[in-house]
This record gives structure tokens, sequence and C-alpha cells, in this order.
């Protein structure tokens, strides 16, 4: 009896015409394997079996399982899914999945804020994250943030600072006056900005604030209109001034409330507000659990790429095969008018660096002419970077997706209205998350958004212009195809590569690297773009961009090195590069001229580190094979091995690339 999730599915989305080759096994759904575990419930069901697994004392040994389960719960259940999971020993959970990533998160705040635990566990849990919380006691905000280090010795990975009205009102006189809340207004931003300097000077860690919800109890306070105006003018400026924070400490996050309220939660609880001090009610902190959730697995380089989407029910109305291109719903009608605004929030979403692509059980020449031809239609072929229709397996395509993008299928989203085409994605691919929808296309983008999927803390150029370059590797693909032989492939290419420190301008896009890359990564440390600064100006330390293009376009900076020098030591610290270009030598090349640099600047030695993680696995022995010689693990409580190459004789550089290395220049922010 095991938590093993499994899917049982029974419709199918549309049926190949007589003339298609049929899809084989996988037409009747996923092969059942028995048992009777947590995994072969669906929906309340679910619930009752996580509690079932929890007293048999299984869900720690089996937690792998549990994203999978909370996938399939209804949302009114997180919660109560999430205090179930609360009590689990973390350290057992540690040691038998090692490879799930735990997080420690300081929740603090102005009131009572341990109601925000459970939904933040399950939250992190949906995203394969174990929560480790750090509950501060009541009314400690500001102590926690004046004071960062006493208050947390390790900082943790992310703190949680809850502001309710009472921030502002307890500062207040009774009775009160505009005035008076106005004056208090200003002096809780002058207090709260100086908080936050002082935690991000003292390297506190990524600090979440939220505006505040002014509430009906205060307005209506005020007997006439004109003065609950200007109240309202003046919370909305207090709520401006919060978010005007963010611009400028780059390590925080303030999460706008505004938009969770206006779909009808309600900010508090009179009873718990009054009697607990819990001043934020138990659905807007379920809400706030949601996005923080969000935060983190961008923290933890979790963000997704890639979004997949089915044609018929999905982009549009009606079935392409029966209905013809002319025939489907698109941009007339109330149904026509709700897939075409969908359409537009995915091109939306394209234009800020989300890869869109296709798996669709259609006809590739209808589905081309739909694209290409329909007057109402605003995704067009170009929004794509690949079109799969044909009438193999959608997993089988997502994976085909996966080759051709160079992408894990942990960076997949998957889109269908068929609860079939979904369940079947879900049992053999569950590192792809799956977005259900149906035949109401005006919740399509409600439910896409909810997860906020494609989340990052700071959009660079290289993510408006990803669609395009990807695009492009279709003409690399085609070189490949027609080359006699991988080498002469690469020399066809005509790669020039740059290695040189960041301008300023680039900060965030270096931290970007760090967060989202996963493969090769050899350190896998996640930065922020305040991190990166503070590395660029320390002595000894040396951060370089690797920047790329080819005969087909740029590349963009897909790269970094971090470098510290350590007397007649050069250490590699960390080594990162986009999946979008290795394998092309551009690794080999820089990692030459780094070891060039040390023996030209006297270094003795150079010494590599490299943490192993699920997703670097492929690239375990990069630094043998480039000469170094293993010197096993360090001391450091973490799993970091080492290696070393004395200079004696470098290996060569790649003779298809133009390197230019530029160690001496200086970009200091």
């Amino acid at each position: 009896m095991t938590l093993r999730a499994h899917m049982t599915t029974t419709e199918h989305d549309h049926a190949p015409p007589p003339s298609a080759p049929a899809p084989g096994s996988d037409a009747a759904g996923p092969p059942r394997t028995g048992g009777d575990g947590i995994g072969d419930h669906r929906g309340g069901d679910a619930l009752a079996a996580l509690r079932a697994a929890y007293a048999a004392g299984r869900l720690e040994a089996e937690y792998d399982t549990v994203r999978t389960l909370l996938a399939r719960l209804p949302e009114r259940q997180l919660a109560a899914a999430g205090q179930l999971l609360a009590r689990l020993d973390r350290s057992l959970v540690r040691s038998r999945h090692p490879a799930t990533p735990t997080l420690a998160v300081r929740i603090t705040g102005q009131s009572t804020v341990g109601p925000l635990v459970a939904p933040l566990t399950a939250q992190l849990a949906r995203h394969g994250i174990l929560l480790a919380p750090v509950v501060s006691p009541y009314g400690s905000c500001l102590h926690d943030l004046l004071a960062p280090r006493a208050a947390a010795p390790d900082a943790p990975g992310l703190t949680l600072c809850l502001l309710d009205a009472h921030t502002v009102f307890e500062e207040v006189p009774s009775p009160w006056r505009v005035a008076d809340v106005e004056a208090a207004v200003r002096s809780r931003l002058e207090l709260l900005g100086r908080a936050v300097r002082t935690h991000q000077e003292g390297d506190g860690g990524p600090l979440v604030l939220n505006t505040v919800p002014l509430l009906r109890d205060h307005t209506h306070q005020l007997v006439d209109l004109r003065s609950r105006a200007a109240l309202g003018a003046v919370w909305r400026e207090f709520n401006t001034g919060l978010l005007a924070l963010a611009q400028h400490h780059p390590g925080l996050v303030v999460i706008d409330l505004d938009p969770l309220i206006a779909q009808g939660i309600p900010a508090y609880e009179p009873r718990t507000a009054v009697y607990a001090k819990a001043r934020l009610g138990d659905r807007l902190l379920a809400a706030y659990a949601r996005e923080a959730g969000h935060l983190a697995r961008a923290r933890l380089g979790k963000t997704r790429k890639c979004l997949v989407l089915d044609l018929d029910g999905t982009l549009w109305g009606g079935v392409l095969g029966d209905d013809g291109p002319d025939g489907i719903e698109i941009g007339s009608g109330l149904r026509g008018e709700a897939y075409a605004e969908f359409q537009r929030t995915l091109k939306q979403l394209s234009s800020q660096g989300v890869l869109l692509a296709v798996s669709s059980k259609n006809d590739a020449d209808n589905v081309l002419r739909a694209l290409r031809e329909h007057p109402a239609m605003p995704l067009r072929e170009g929004d794509f970077i690949q079109i799969n229709a044909n009438w193999r397996p959608k997993h089988d395509n997502l994976r085909d997706i996966a080759d051709s993008a160079n992408l894990g299928l942990d960076g997949f989203v998957f889109v269908d209205d068929s609860s079939f085409e979904r369940g079947l994605v879900q049992e053999r691919l569950p590192e792809v998350a799956v977005v259900a929808v149906d035949e109401e296309p005006a919740l399509h983008t409600p439910a896409l958004l909810a997860d906020g999927w494609f989340d990052v803390t700071d959009l660079t150029e290289e993510d408006r212009e990803r669609t395009a370059r990807y695009r492009t590797e279709a003409k690399r693909r085609e070189l490949r195809e027609d080359a006699p032989s991988y080498q002469e492939y690469l020399n066809g290419l005509d790669i020039e590569a740059s290695l040189s420190p960041p301008t300023p301008s680039e900060l965030t896009r270096v931290a970007q690297l760090t967060l989202r890359t996963n493969q090769f990564h050899l350190a896998t440390e996640r930065l922020r773009a305040d991190d990166v600064q503070r590395l660029c100006a320390r002595p000894g330390h040396r951060v370089l961009a690797v920047r790329a293009r080819d005969r087909f376009g740029d590349h963009g900076l897909v790269g970094v090195v971090f470098l510290r020098r350590d007397g007649a030591v050069l250490r590699i610290d960390n080594y990162v590069l986009s999946c979008r270009v290795f394998s092309r030598g551009i690794e080999s090349a820089c990692l030459t001229a780094v070891l060039e640099h040390a023996r030209a600047t006297g270094a003795r030695s150079v010494l590599a580190r490299y943490l192993p993680s699920p997703r670097n696995a492929a690239f375990a022995g990069f630094y043998t094979d480039h000469g170094f010689a293993s010197e096993g693990a360090g001391h450091a409580d973490d799993d970091a091995c080492f290696f070393r190459h004395g200079l004696h004789t470098l290996p060569p550089p790649p003779a298809h690339i133009r390197l230019h290395a530029d160690f001496e220049q200086e970009h200091q922010p």
C-alpha cells in the first residue's frame, strides 16, 4: 500500500479520423497497477487518503508523491492538507528524499501570523518544496527587520513580513481625524523604509512585504463622505509608498493584496481579528500563501519556461477536423471572443519570454492554415517555437518539444480541455505542470494565471527576445541535419564568444541565470541581483559574464563564471551556462581562458567546486574531462566536490570558436 500516484481517466479529447494512425495503447488510458494507496483517490477522497497515510506513518517515506496528490485537491482543502503536512518530521523527509529542496521561511508581522503556516506548507509542497518555518512572536515585525542578525543568525531563504491596518492605526490617537492617519502613514513609511534598508544591508535575505487593505470598519468611523474620500487617498499613498520600496531594494518584493481582495476574498474576519489578533482572514492568508509559493519557486530556480497548448476546445472552440478552419469559434460571438481574449493573454505572456508550443491531435496542414489565415486569430504561427499537430500521444509530443528546445520537462506547463489527456500527461510526465480548462473559455485565463508558473522577480531584455531566439534554433537544426559531421556543423555556426565582467545593466540577467539554470549549473547557488553586485565589488572576487553569437543571431548573455583568488590558488566557485548553448564548445573555451588567465597571473593551481544536484549530474565529469584531478569532498556542510588543475598542460581551446576574454576590464556597478 503506497502513495504512488495513479490517475484513472475515461474520456478522450478528440478521436482521430479513420485515416489517421491509431494512437496505440494510450487510447485506452494508462495501465492500472493496482494497490489501494493514496494515489488511487481523487478530489475529496484524496484528503482522506492523505490523513490515512499520515496515520499509518507512510507520509515521510513517500513525500515525493505528495506534490502529485496535492495537484488533485480542491483549493478549499489545501489548508487542511497543509495542517497535516506541517506535522511531518522534516528531518526524516530530508533524509528519505535528499533531492527535495527545503526552504527556511521566517514569518513575522504586526499581528498573529501563525495561521499562515498551514496554507504556506501546502503551497510549497505543491511545488515540491519542503517548508521549514520560523514563526516570530506577535508584533515582532520591526524588531526582526531592524535587527535581522540577532533575530536570525542564519539568514532564512525568505522572510515574510505581514502588514495589516493595525500597522498604521496603532499609532493613531483616539479619537482621530484624517490628518492623524496621514501623519501615522508617513511615520510608518519612513520606519519601514529604514527597516528594509537595515535588513538588506545586513544580508537578511529576500524580504516580502504586502500592501494593506483599508477596512470599512475604519472608513465608516468617519460620518462625512468627504473625510472618507480623504482617508482613501491617504491610504492609497501608504500602499503606493510600500510598492515603491521594491523599486529601490532589489531584495524586496511587495505582494499587492488588492487583486486578491478584488476576487471577492474578505480581508479579515472580525472575531478572529479582535479575539486572536489575527488581522488578515484565513482565505486572504491562503491566497497570500499561493503568491508567496510562486516567489519561493522562483527563488529555487523552479520557474517554468514553456507553455504547451492543446488547440480544439483550448485555443479555439469547435473541432478543427470537423468544422474546418473557417468554422471554428474564435473572435466572434460570446464564446469566440472569450477564446480570442485567452489568446491575447498568451500573446502577452509570450512577449515577456514565455515560450509557446502546440501539442494537438489534428492534421498539421489544417492547423497551419487556421493559424496563418483565420482573420480573427490573435496568435499566429510565428508565436510558437514548435507546432506538433499529429496523432501521437501528447506526452510523446511534449518530450519531442523538450528535446528540440533543449529544456527539461520540469520547465513545462501543459494546458488541455480533456481530462483524459491531462491525466495521461500527469501519469507519464509527472514533472510537467498540468492546467485544467473546460468548456467555459471565459475561465481559461484565470485557470492559467492562478499559479503564476512563469513569475520572475525581474524581467530582462533576454526574456523579451527569447521566443525569437528559440525560433532561430530551427535554422541551426537544418544546418546540423545537412552537415556531414557534428564538428562540421560547429564549424559552420561561426561562433563568437566573449568573457568579461558584467555591466551594471546586466546584473539582473546574471542573477536570473543562477536562479533559472539547472543543468549546466555546477555549484547550484541561487543569487539575487544585489548578491551579484556585492560579489562584483568584493576584493579578490571576479564575476565574468559569457556572451555568444553565431551566424544565425545573437544569443546574448548566456553564462557566468564566479572566480575568487585565494593566495596562489584561483578558485572557480561556480560556473553557469544556459541550456541554449551548451555542447557547442563555449563552456570549454571559457574554461580554457580561465586557466590561461590563472597561469598568466602567477597562480599555481585552479580549484573548481562542483555541488551535485538531480539536474546537473550530466556534467559531473566536466572538470575531469578538462584535465582537473578530483580532490573529493570538501569540509563544508554541503556535498560539494573539488577538482584541481595544476596548470602544467592546458586543454586546447576549441578551434571553431573565436573567444575574446577581458579579465582586466572593470565594470563595477
